[in-house]
């Protein structure tokens, strides 16, 4: 099997949430959606459960974190400069808060952030592909 990451959400609105993810670009994956639960796809490799609060429950009894509040941030690797920040807008205009941080370009590479309708941080970034390969000489910042 290759390897894969699931990133596993708890989310207020599946429905509202499902829409969310799908105005970014990600696709429903039906086979693993029901009415507690979608996995929405990004990748070949990356998918996104997200769960209702009850469905998060069954899996751990750990509380679910406020909004706001910032445990982990999620990254997605894009194929443009242009397309990194169209994501952005798309999740502003899905619903989403973007600039949780101000864009960061460091001329080979290039982020910007947001959250998802529950205060999921999410960034999208490009990177030149000799810096990811190691034909570029990366700067280094002190």
């Amino acid at each position: 099997m290759a390897r894969m990451i699931f990133v596993n959400l708890p989310v207020t609105d599946l429905e509202r949430s499902k829409a969310f993810y799908t105005a970014l670009g990600f696709t429903n994956e039906p086979r693993f959606t029901d009415d507690t639960a979608a996995c929405m796809v990004w990748s070949e490799s990356i998918f996104v459960m997200i769960l209702t609060h009850d469905k998060w429950r069954t899996f751990t009894d750990r509380p679910i974190p406020d909004t706001g509040s910032s445990e982990v941030a999620l990254c997605l690797a894009c194929e443009s400069k242009e397309e990194a920040a169209e994501m952005k807008a798309k999740a502003a205009a899905a619903g989403g808060t973007p600039d949780i941080n101000p864009p960061q370009d460091y001329g080979f590479m290039v982020s910007h952030a947001f959250t998802d309708l529950d205060g999921h941080v999410w960034e999208t970034m490009w990177m030149d592909p000799a810096a990811a390969s190691g034909e570029m000489e990366i700067p280094t910042t002190a």
